[in-house]
């Protein structure tokens, strides 16, 4: 008789099974009910399929819907193959690529026969992917050869497959999953068959291009993508938050309030208009305020530095494709079509600002008495992004970040990210974030620096944020392996805004490497010398995408100490211009940014106008405000108005205009 195999549960209970016993086969044992609402089993810390039988002694937990995550990456990897089946199956000869699995759904790229897919294609989709749920056809799981996948690509027409086949490795253990007869490569897991998805959870979105493989000398093919979940309530949320999404996209709120435009002379970079690069300084001023506060001293840094600078740093291997690198010398402009000929020394514009603060760090001597060194700077960057992931000013090539250096002795490194974090979640506060998560992400798998020296520095950060109480699931507290830098573990604070979405926007990171590289140096209590360690960190990340993010998450209703122009004075009739000008001067005066309309216009007209352009207050004058030297204040959004004093509605605007830290 073969040896059993020892299943140990979550509960710290053990059972004995047999070889060939599958975790759905526990399930059954356990009762009825958990065989029915498991999805995956989550073997040894890695989810597989439940009737994939057991190898040997095994740590076993059921996945079900309540383990959300693994949960939703099933289905949505379930709804990419359905979908893949759905498609061949109405469109023959349809060639299929890959499926992944995404954030809130899945994709698929095709290569159809006749024609590029097109959104009125998805209905037809979507109905024939009902019936393949409503088949209930399992998921099963088979082990072939490479050549076994080369061959069986190449008998039915698959070209993509079959090249991506011929690529694997020889002797790797290569799967297919099969649901009735159609079936693709996959690594898995997928759950026990067709009909544990939810036919009224998946919605398809959208069609786009995409070449093979991402690049643009291959072939262009279909994307089809879609939205899956685990029960059509989520569906019905997420469709409501697109919904939402779509009246908030910062590209339409920036241009119906004149804040900013871009335009392809200069790809990637923000032509900012007057009113948002008011919004832009209310916020820099507002940070700058709060660096005074904590103890920074502000820098500014060359934007062109020698190639050796980085290539010392490290940042040359790890970065130079991301890099704009101008050659070191100047052509001969008077020969008609001169190039560069590049034998020169190369400069390259800088994509971060550490470097240059190192070298700051590095003029005249340092005692252990002069730290921590908090150095700050609203730095310039450039990073060439491709064209196809700029977004608005959610993501850009040139950039100014909130960004600043910390250098500190090893004693000091909790407590100065603990203060860091407390810096953080006050700001986020002032500017009506009230919840976000907090994530470590640990060393990747190119790194420098020793396993010693990652292991102090996760556990520093680990450390610091229970030393704020923030290590919860209240904030989201999550490690996330092999996602830290090059160079540095490093904290991510990720904002909820106000449709529920999230936003990775603050960092800090624990660095030894780059004091080490570009030999930075402090003399110790001892009288030698000691490196420093130095922290990365920004609270906003980028001006640009943030204020992106702000303009979402208000809608471009901004609190009043923000907003571009915080106020208009409208006319009702001509009679009452040299009043609303009078009005305008004082409240200009007292300080706020405010806007004169005396336009031949039905006051219905101006304010619809000046809501669409969100302006927060509008004061209406006539003959009779005139005459009693009062406004009637209307509010963004309200139909009432409150007719009061003139220095009273004053009084008010100059009290709420006061930036959350004065």
């Amino acid at each position: 008789m073969s040896a059993m195999f020892r299943i140990t549960l979550p509960d710290g209970s053990v059972r004995e099974v047999a070889p060939g016993t599958t975790p759905a086969d526990v399930a059954a044992a356990i009762g009825p009910g958990l065989v029915k609402a498991a999805l995956a089993a989550r073997i040894d810390g890695q989810v597989r399929d439940l009737n994939r039988p057991f190898e040997g002694d095994t740590q076993l937990a059921l996945v079900t819907a309540r383990d959300e995550k693994d949960a939703l990456e099933l289905v949505r990897h379930d709804l990419a193959h359905v979908m893949a089946e759905a498609v061949q199956k109405l469109f023959p000869g349809t060639e299929i690529t890959f499926g992944p699995a995404t954030d809130d759904g899945f994709y698929y790229d095709f290569a159809p026969k006749e024609r590029p897919f097109t959104e009125e294609d998805l209905p037809a989709i979507e109905a024939e992917m009902r019936e393949i749920i409503a088949r209930n056809e399992p998921f099963v799981r088979e082990v072939w050869s490479r050549q076994q996948l080369i061959d069986r690509w190449t008998q039915q027409g698959e070209r993509f497959k079959a090249e991506w086949a011929a690529d694997l490795p020889e002797g790797e253990e290569l799967t297919i999953y099969r649901q009735g007869d159609w079936l693709d490569m996959c690594r898995g897991p997928h759950m026990a068959s067709t009909g544990k998805l939810d036919p009224q959870a998946f919605k398809l979105t959208r069609v786009s291009g995409a070449y093979w493989r991402g690049d643009q000398k291959n072939a262009m093919l279909s994307r089809i993508y879609g939205t899956g979940w685990l029960n059509k309530k989520q569906l019905d949320q997420h469709l409501f938050r697109l919904e939402e999404a779509a009246k908030r996209d910062h590209r339409k709120i920036g241009q119906e309030m004149d804040l900013f435009h871009l335009q392809s002379e200069a790809q990637g970079s923000v032509f900012w208009h007057p009113k948002g690069f008011v919004l832009w300084r209310q916020l820099e001023a507002y940070m700058r305020r709060r660096l005074d506060a904590a103890d920074y001293a502000e820098v500014k840094t060359p934007q062109l530095m020698d190639a050796r600078q980085w290539e010392q740093s490290g940042h040359w291997g790890k970065y130079r494709e991301n890099m704009f690198v101008v050659p070191d010398e100047v052509p001969n402009i008077e020969d008609e079509g001169a190039v560069l000929s590049g034998e020169g020394d190369l400069m390259a514009l800088k994509p971060m600002n550490c470097p240059a603060h190192v070298l700051i760090f590095k003029q005249g001597i340092k005692s252990y008495r002069d730290l921590p060194i908090r150095m700050a700077e609203f730095g310039c960057c450039h990073r060439n992004e491709p064209h196809g992931a700029l977004h608005g000013i959610m993501r850009v090539r040139q950039f100014t970040q909130d960004d600043a250096h910390i250098f500190v002795r090893e004693d000091q490194l909790v407590d100065e990210v603990r203060k860091f974090c407390e810096l953080l979640d006050s700001v986020y506060k002032d500017l009506g974030f009230d919840s976000y998560a907090i994530k470590l992400a640990l060393r990747p798998d190119k790194r420098f620096g020793s396993e010693e020296m990652w292991d102090w520095a996760e556990q520093s950060l680990r450390d610091a944020v229970a030393a704020t109480g923030r290590d919860t699931v209240d904030y989201g507290w999550e490690e996330l392996p092999g996602e830290g830098a090059f160079y540095a573990p490093k904290l991510e604070f990720h904002l909820t805004d106000a449709i529920g979405r999230t936003w990775q926007v603050g960092t800090i990171q624990t660095d030894t490497v780059l004091p080490e590289r570009l030999d930075a140096s402090y003399v110790g209590e001892d009288g030698n010398r000691h490196r420093p360690v130095m922290l990365h960190r920004a609270i906003l990340g980028t001006f640009e995408r943030f204020i992106g993010i702000l303009i979402e998450h208000h809608a471009g209703r901004f609190p009043l100490w923000l907003a571009p122009v915080q106020a208009v004075v409208a006319t009702i009739v001509s009679d009452a211009d040299d009043y609303a000008a009078e009005v305008s001067d004082q409240l200009r005066r007292a300080g706020i940014r405010v806007e004169t309309d005396l336009r031949n216009e039905k006051i219905n007209y101006k304010v619809r106008e000046h809501s669409l352009a969100k302006v927060p207050v509008l004061l209406v004058v006539g003959k009779r405000e005139a005459e009693e030297g009062k406004v009637a204040v209307r509010r963004l959004g309200s139909q009432a108005q409150e007719i009061v004093p003139l220095a009273t509605a004053i009084a008010a605007l100059v009290d709420e205009a006061r930036a959350p830290d004065m």
